[in-house]
């Protein structure tokens, strides 16, 4: 735990922290010694969980309402930290389920901006500290929705896959100023947002929001990939090396479609 404060604190900074995975992360985190600087749309329970962080842990944290497809506001709120940031978790994602031909433009616009433009910002303004001071950390939320087409979910997955190169290669940029890189490709995981789009029972291989975040923390600096499960790990071997491409859609249509 010490180890990892020196190398990825004092502060954190996790956006979209304000339920299920994000919040995990937080408290995860924070046992470890990191300050928190917590960012989401709803300030409410973003206080919720700093004050419920704030009795548990030694830590301090800051709770900040901020929409993340806001680039200008991104950009200002970041520019104005004082606090050292060590590393970044990005979890935060929008994840219109329908097929392509009922998603509006104004939904397609959110996604780029959500789960791509504001990765991409957040990511550069602490890379750039970051690298003045020879360490730290980013971790960007994946999914093995983004490993292969995914019917009813096709521009979140998209959006996903993006994540995962771009982490892979800035895995490799960074390295030289030890700076670790992580893309985490989960499955399910047990967040309210998965169970209310969930008509039947959880997908093979689910994992809470705390197993996810405990295995992507542990992961960090061991390589730019991590699968959380090993159920997870099974399903990408085959999808991706085994499994012909058509049938990896298939088997990810039948997954998804009962989603709403």
């Amino acid at each position: 735990m010490t180890d990892f404060k020196t190398k990825y604190g004092p502060w954190a900074l996790v956006a979209g922290a304000s339920e299920g995975l994000g919040a995990a992360f937080a408290e995860a985190l924070a046992e470890r010694g990191l300050n928190l600087i917590l960012i989401a749309r709803r300030l409410d329970k973003l206080e919720d969980l700093a004050q419920h962080i704030s009795n548990l842990y030694s830590v301090e944290t800051i709770a900040h309402s901020l929409d993340l497809a806001d680039f200008k506001a991104v950009k200002t709120f970041v520019t104005q930290r004082k606090e050292s940031i060590g590393l970044l978790v990005y979890n935060a994602a929008y994840s219109p389920i329908g097929y392509f031909e009922n998603i509006s433009e104004q939904s397609l616009e959110q996604i780029v901006d959500v789960n791509i433009k504001a990765p991409l910002l957040l990511s550069k303004l602490v890379s750039t500290r970051m690298i003045e001071r020879k360490k730290g950390g980013i971790v960007l939320m994946a999914s093995l929705a983004g490993a292969q087409g995914s019917p009813k979910i096709a521009t979140y997955g998209a959006s996903k896959a993006f994540n995962s190169v771009f982490a892979e290669g800035l895995w490799n940029e960074l390295k030289k100023y030890q700076i670790d890189v992580l893309a985490s490709c989960a499955g399910a995981i047990s967040t309210p947002g998965y169970k209310n789009a969930q008509n039947t029972k959880d997908a093979p291989g689910t994992l809470s929001p705390q197993r996810v975040a405990e295995d992507t923390l542990k992961a960090l600096g061991k390589g730019p990939i991590i699968i959380p499960g090993f159920t997870n790990k099974l399903a990408y071997f085959f999808m991706n090396r085994v499994f012909p491409r058509k049938w990896a859609i298939s088997i990810m249509d039948k997954n998804t479609k009962d989603l709403t």
